[in-house]
């Protein structure tokens, strides 16, 4: 079923921002982006789902594989022992020391998940092709794979933008017609209340035209 996307603001990436825009995805492909008359007018037959605040690209994350296999990602049972947060450093460690196989996986499962609610659409490598938990997971997610950039400074992060890039640089892919349906929706106004607020904002993730997270 085809799905039109409106926001009062679609920043495409590549090309010039869309004010009360739309996208209409089709399967796992972008059909149609502009304003929301008349994407609207064109496929009056489509659901539409209104988001608050503005639609881009789905983001990249540059260090996944140090997010995923160098800390831990409690499982809300454990919050009261571990907190909510990803667990790194000595504490890591120690709980990696007396971890199996399928807590691991959990864990990588749980890292995914909360790549997508930050906007996550695409990891950069290189993602270790001999662990099999974390090729099996990443492979399930339906996650796009792409060559590694330059390491961005700073620790690693599950916000995207945490390194100080704009959405040219950490979007995945711009968002173009016949295009892979890869889109983000953030609560926020405008850019730069997206940078001054980070990927935290983030209300909804479209990955090849699926709604993968929703946060309302």
């Amino acid at each position: 079923m085809l799905t039109i996307h409106a926001a009062p603001l679609v920043l495409p990436g590549g090309a010039a921002a869309v004010v009360n825009g739309a996208v209409a995805v089709d399967g796992d492909r972008v059909a149609a982006l502009g304003p929301y008359e008349e994407v609207v007018a064109a496929h009056p037959a489509a659901r539409v789902r209104r988001w608050p605040g503005l639609i881009t690209p789905g983001l990249r994350q540059d260090r996944p594989r140090e997010l995923l296999t160098r800390c831990y990602h409690p499982d809300p049972r454990e919050a009261d022992e571990l907190g909510e947060l990803p667990v790194w450093g000595v504490e890591f460690e120690r709980l990696a020391a007396t971890m199996d196989t399928a807590r691991r996986a959990g864990s990588v499962r749980r890292g995914l998940q909360r790549m997508l609610r930050h906007g996550t659409t695409h990891l950069a490598g290189p993602l270790d092709a001999e662990d099999p938990a974390l090729r099996t997971a990443v492979a399930r997610s339906g996650l796009v794979r792409v060559p590694p950039p330059p390491t961005p400074p700073g620790p690693p992060d599950l916000d995207p933008f945490a390194a100080g890039g704009d959405l040219a640089r950490t979007a995945g892919a711009p968002l173009t017609v016949g295009g892979r349906a890869d889109l983000a929706v953030f609560d926020v106004p405008d850019e730069a209340a997206l940078y001054a607020a980070g990927a935290r904002a983030c209300v909804a993730t479209v990955l090849a035209g699926r709604l993968v997270h929703r946060a309302r």
